[in-house]
């Protein structure tokens, strides 16, 4: 089931239009707002579609670890008119994704979440869309995605294997066909769209788990002090 959030890195949709019009929307990557079209021609949502080399997957795992995001649920989108605001990047649940994507001509918004998890038919309408509303849950198959419904707010899901990506808008002001195009074109970020998206990873941080040599071999892995029974 797809986890709630608790990480503070996740900001409110309503937050974010005051923050990028005082602060500047910052681009990631491709789906930006100049008019440039999600290429749609395939029936796969969720293909990798980045029109750069692959990102370098050290590099990836290193950007994303510092901020304590499985480097495999980093996805970027495309929809025409939208940009990613990179104020809203950041872990979402335990070791997810999060990325919210913004209008400045229409002011409409649609969040992008990836966490663990799986979809099915008979979960489908049991779990909660976006941040949970409380309200029962419409499925809808489409193609290899979910289209889900539920209070004001709507989603399209792609299971993947172990995790779900899930984009996430207001029924009333973002189109299905927008919301659906943007699932179409998740996929793993290239090179410049990683650079864009993510900070570098601070000097030093550790990409591999330090072995410790003070260890022993056996029972419960606490250092012997060599001291007796008594104390």
């Amino acid at each position: 089931m797809i986890r709630a959030v608790r990480a503070v890195r996740v900001l409110p949709l309503l937050l974010l239009p005051l923050l990028l019009v005082s602060c500047g929307t910052e681009e990631a990557g491709a789906g930006a707002d100049t008019g440039t079209t999600a290429d749609t021609d395939t029936g796969t949502a969720g293909a990798d579609k980045g029109t750069g080399s692959s990102a370098d997957p050290a590099e990836l795992a290193a950007r994303a670890g510092a901020l304590g995001i499985a480097p495999e649920f980093v996805y970027v989108t495309e929809a025409p008119g939208f940009a990613v605001a990179q104020q809203s990047v950041g872990v979402f649940g335990g070791d997810g994704f999060h990325a919210a994507y913004f209008s400045q001509k229409t002011h409409a918004q649609f969040e992008l979440f990836v966490d663990r998890g799986t979809l099915t038919a008979e979960n489908c309408p049991k779990t909660q869309l976006g941040q949970g509303s409380g309200e029962s849950v419409a499925c809808e198959r489409d193609g290899d995605a979910w289209y889900r419904k539920a209070g004001g707010q709507h989603e399209y899901a792609l299971p993947r294997d172990g995790h779900v990506i899930r984009l996430v808008g207001d029924a009333n002001r973002l189109d299905r066909a927008v919301l659906r195009e943007a699932a179409e074109a998740t996929h793993h970020p290239d090179a410049a769209e990683l650079t864009a998206l993510l900070p570098p990873a601070p000097e030093g941080t550790a990409t591999e788990p330090v072995e410790r040599g003070d260890l022993p071999p056996v029972g419960d892995g606490a250092p012997n002090n060599e001291v007796g029974a008594s104390g």
